[in-house]
């Protein structure tokens, strides 16, 4: 693993930078609603200056560039305030799960859309009785002649409430074992019966939502792999999600300290000196995060498959991202502005850190299981 960026690296950085210098000025404030329009218009226009999707192989409209040309994206993003107007559930899941599982009708229908920002994915896997525990999935799917009858109940789906498709895992065999009769599905959320709820968060922002399936008709087309095999796809989606998102994860984390370290500079003489020590443990778990992602990015683009260190990154990203900006309200506390609204909303927004993209406990579960051979919690 290389510990600086390669000259095409460089290049095709400063030629990002400088294309996203050129837009108009991005969103500002703290919070930002989901604006289907914005977020249709910049996938446009990121896809028309050759940056979206840019680890995609070429024959499937990508560039076929090395997963760190998707962390210099995800970084320039974060940088220049742009990282919540890109489909992140379309580029770094659905997408890849479509390249890897889909047919080529599949693949001809979805991935230009995507990549354009024409069709916006969310993700359909976690259930109010089964959390992140994809092995409890309820929502069915029954065969009825050339449809699967959808039934159940979705929740906590990013980016939801904007999207018109999602990556669905509903339960095909109920007398399989758990972890056996899934199937991953392409869904159409406009189609009749499917309801749409946006969860309003504690940020009062509603990036997520809950879907309700009530006798949907979907098109056995619609199938993503082998019926039966939704565990296998769902697995390779997440283990994307977790690589690709680590690099998206990571740079965020890395702006949002550089930002506490500012912060901090700036009221050095007025602070204890143990905030200086919370601030280098910090450092620590930030850079080595860093690095942790860089190097899943080079194991990914090497062909290997990612493997229980990404649920490690995961687990320590979420804790060190609210240990960040826990630091960052105590420097702020009794202030009045935008430097204490600006924490106080990320310290808000941090509480689901622990239970997005998997939950902390359900984590900590399956380490302990496929890493350690321990037997189930519960």
């Amino acid at each position: 693993m290389e510990l600086k960026e390669s000259p095409a690296e460089e290049s095709f950085r400063r030629s990002l930078r400088d294309w996203l210098a050129s837009l108009p000025p991005a969103r500002e404030g703290a919070s930002q609603p989901l604006d289907r329009d914005h977020i249709q218009w910049f996938s446009s226009e990121l896809h028309g200056a050759g940056f979206a999707g840019v680890s995609w192989p070429s024959r499937y409209g990508g560039r076929g560039l090395p997963p760190s040309f998707e962390g210099i994206v995800f970084d320039e993003l974060v940088r220049a305030g742009r990282s919540g107007d890109v489909n992140v559930v379309g580029l770094g899941m659905a997408g890849p799960a479509i390249i890897a599982f889909g047919t080529p009708e599949q693949r001809s229908e979805y991935l230009p859309r995507i990549l354009t920002g024409e069709t916006l994915f969310c993700q359909g896997f976690s259930e109010p009785e089964a959390g992140s525990d994809l092995s409890a999935v309820r929502t069915s799917a029954e065969r009825d002649g050339e449809h699967l009858v959808l039934n159940g109940h979705k929740v906590w789906s990013t980016e939801a409430p904007v999207a018109d498709h999602c990556l669905l895992l509903a339960r095909t065999d109920p007398t399989a074992p758990p972890h056996k009769g899934l199937t991953c599905l392409l869904v159409d959320l406009r189609l009749p019966g499917v309801r749409v709820e946006p969860l309003r968060q504690l940020t009062g922002e509603q990036r997520f939502g809950e879907i309700h399936l009530t006798d949907v008709r979907v098109p056995h087309h619609a199938v993503l792999g082998d019926p039966g095999a939704g565990w296998r796809v769902a697995m390779t989606t997440l283990a994307h999600e977790r690589g690709t998102f680590a690099l998206r994860l990571a740079a965020e984390l890395s702006h949002q300290f550089a930002r506490l370290v500012d912060l901090v500079r700036h009221r050095a003489p007025d602070l204890p000196a143990s905030v200086r020590g919370r601030l280098a443990e910090l450092w620590t778990e930030v850079a080595g995060l860093r690095w942790a992602a860089n190097k899943a990015a080079c194991d990914l683009a090497r062909g290997t498959a990612p493997g229980p260190e990404l649920s490690v990154l995961k687990l320590r990203w979420a804790h060190t991202d609210q240990r960040v900006a826990e630091l960052a309200l105590d420097v702020v506390t009794g202030e009045d502005g935008p430097d204490f609204e600006r924490w106080r909303h990320h310290a808000l927004r941090s509480r689901a850190s622990t239970i997005e993209g998997g939950t902390s406990e359900i984590i900590r579960d399956v380490l302990a299981q496929r890493v350690l051979g321990l037997p189930r919690a519960r």
